[in-house]
């Protein structure tokens, strides 16, 4: 009875919980519709299939995420400095067919995620049949280097991760 209400339960308490922090109050209009979001939107996962999610490697999860930190720090400084003009003259921008060996979808989709929110790339197409990613760089010097920073920063941490 309980998981048919709640199939997912930690995303009906997250949802709760935001709800009711982002409202502001804890009367009884916030709570009620904290309590919708909360029963509702897991029946909406529910209808989409979504599978669980095992992790394999909790710890590289952190290396993962401080690599991602570093690097969004550093694409938004390179960046930074193309639009002020300091590197306007070297830059030269460009797509990219990465091959990727990632084969999980929810890895695939933390690596979208990923490479879009870092400053200067952008993830353009996936080619499942194929494994090949078409990634437009801003400032694409070395396109093997773009490879290989791809396959050994991401993709090889997301695999321990997810499969």
């Amino acid at each position: 009875m309980i998981r048919a209400l709640f199939p997912h339960p930690l995303l009906a308490l997250g949802l709760f919980v935001t709800s009711l922090l982002m409202s502001g109050s804890v009367e009884p209009p916030s709570i009620a519709l904290a309590a919708v979001l909360a029963l509702a939107t897991p029946q909406v996962m529910r209808a989409l299939d979504a599978q669980t999610i095992r992790i394999r490697s909790p710890w590289t999860i952190a290396a993962l995420a401080g690599c991602v930190v570093v690097d969004v720090l550093r694409s938004n400084w390179a960046v930074s400095a193309i639009i002020l003009g300091r590197r306007a003259h070297e830059r030269r921008s460009g797509f990219i067919h990465v091959p990727l060996d990632l084969k999980d979808r929810y890895a695939l989709a933390v690596l979208a995620v990923i490479l879009t929110a870092t400053p200067g790339t952008l993830w353009v197409e996936y080619d499942s049949a194929t494994g090949r990613l078409l990634l437009h760089v801003l400032d694409l010097v070395e396109e093997d280097d773009w490879i290989r920073l791809i396959k050994d920063r991401y993709e090889r941490r997301l695999m321990e991760i997810f499969e």
